[in-house]
């Protein structure tokens, strides 16, 4: 098990909030003191531009920079950095990926996502076969929680041009089988591109999308111990290589006044602009303080707490809560929705939050799957690293309390 009290001395807002509960790190996860300072050394002692400065603080700046992008490459299991595009967030990255599809459509194919998508992997595919006359598919779930691969099977056909399902639904919590989806995906149609949502995935399990032989996969900083408004999207090479860039200014072309304009390769030709430089080289000491911890060490710790936390809940609360999903712990990471008797999810928020318990209420950017369930809003609970056994034993204390309450 991990040392959780030692784990929150690395995090600052702990001390000034020394009761905090939180609970809600499927949203964003705390910052831990060495993300902080690097992003602060950055815009101290070297805050310059990359890539075009020729003077020493701007050849340090560019050099830490990518070696940020050799650090996820390797992080993630890519075959080259290469393959690894700076973005703003996991929305950025993905609607990227659409802008960047747009020239590989053609009437008559059809995009495939499921019903546990968040927005994210949801509206840019509907927006985009709209757009292209397509036809969009949504596969549903299983009574337990996941995605119903037979009709997925079903789904999949020589039209097929896009999947695109996630790691982990930031609601079931369902930990989805992605090697085994993408090489069925695969095996009939091998034209068709698998793009996968990992915002969910990145900082509580080990990832390989060599493995995965997934196209495309996109995630966040901030999920993972990271600044916010710094993403990566992950391409394959071989097909990053083929595709136009679809955003333009600085910093990646080679030559403007030609007839053919000349860009450059990827993934510079995907990075217009300048990014958000001192985000990025925190992001690269976020990756470093997760592997100080390991990655299954996470993983273990956090399915111990959902293990415990499914238990506690059910035991206490018996037919009043609904787990939403499956209640078997290793089909689940450590994000647990439910509904509590007939109270509304932001009454038992903004109580748990007077107690300074952080949780999140609502549809949580997954209206398809509350709609699909009969379902307006939820409360969610999620764990990390710095959560304890000791987090649950306040949650349910003050869940109780409320159940009394409100059953007045």
């Amino acid at each position: 098990m991990l040392n959780i009290q030692a784990i929150k001395k690395d995090f600052p807002l702990f001390e000034h909030e020394k009761n905090l509960v939180y609970l809600d790190s499927a949203a964003t996860t705390l910052k831990p003191r060495v993300v902080i300072e690097a992003e602060k050394e950055y815009l101290e002692r070297y805050s310059a531009n990359i890539a075009r400065g020729l003077y020493p603080l701007a050849e340090k700046a560019t050099k830490k920079f990518e070696m940020v992008r050799e650090k996820v490459a390797t992080f993630i299991g890519a075959e080259s950095a290469r393959e690894i595009i700076f973005t703003s967030g996991t929305t950025d990255a993905l609607n990227l990926v659409a802008r960047l599809l747009t020239s590989q459509l053609a009437a008559g194919d059809t995009i495939i996502t499921t019903v546990m998508e968040h927005h994210s992997n949801f509206l840019p595919w509907k927006e985009l076969a709209k757009k292209n006359v397509l036809d969009f598919r949504v596969i549903p779930l299983t009574e337990e929680g996941t995605i119903d691969i037979e009709i997925l099977k079903k789904s999949v056909d020589e039209h097929t041009k896009i999947v695109a399902l996630s790691a982990i639904s930031n609601v079931l919590g369902t930990i989805n089988p992605v090697k085994k989806i993408t090489t069925l995906i695969k095996n009939i149609n091998p034209n068709t591109i698998v793009i996968i949502d990992t915002a969910q995935a990145v900082s509580h399990m080990p990832i390989n999308v060599s493995e995965w032989n997934a196209d495309f996969v996109a995630f966040s900083g901030h999920k993972m111990f990271g600044p916010t408004g710094v993403g990566v999207l992950y391409g394959k090479l071989s097909l990053l290589e083929t595709l136009p860039p679809v955003s333009f200014g600085g910093g990646m072309v080679l030559d403007s006044c030609a007839d053919e304009t000349l860009y450059k390769e990827a993934p510079y030709r995907f990075e217009a602009g300048t990014p958000n430089i001192g985000g990025i080289i925190a992001l690269g000491t976020a990756i470093d303080y997760m592997e100080s911890i390991g990655m299954e060490n996470i993983q273990t710790h956090e399915h111990a707490l959902t293990l415990s936390a499914l238990k506690r809940l059910q035991e206490t609360f018996g037919e009043n809560i609904h787990i939403i999903g499956s209640t078997h712990p290793e089909k689940r990471s450590g994000i647990i929705a439910f509904t509590l008797g007939g109270i509304h999810p932001h009454d038992i928020a903004s109580v748990l939050g007077e107690y300074n318990i952080c949780v999140r209420a609502g549809e949580h950017c997954t209206t398809p799957l509350h709609r699909s369930l009969g379902l307006h809003t939820t409360t969610r609970i999620s764990f990390s690293i710095y959560n304890s056994e000791g987090d649950i034993n306040k949650l349910i204390t003050i869940l109780e309390e409320i159940q009394t309450i409100f059953n007045k």
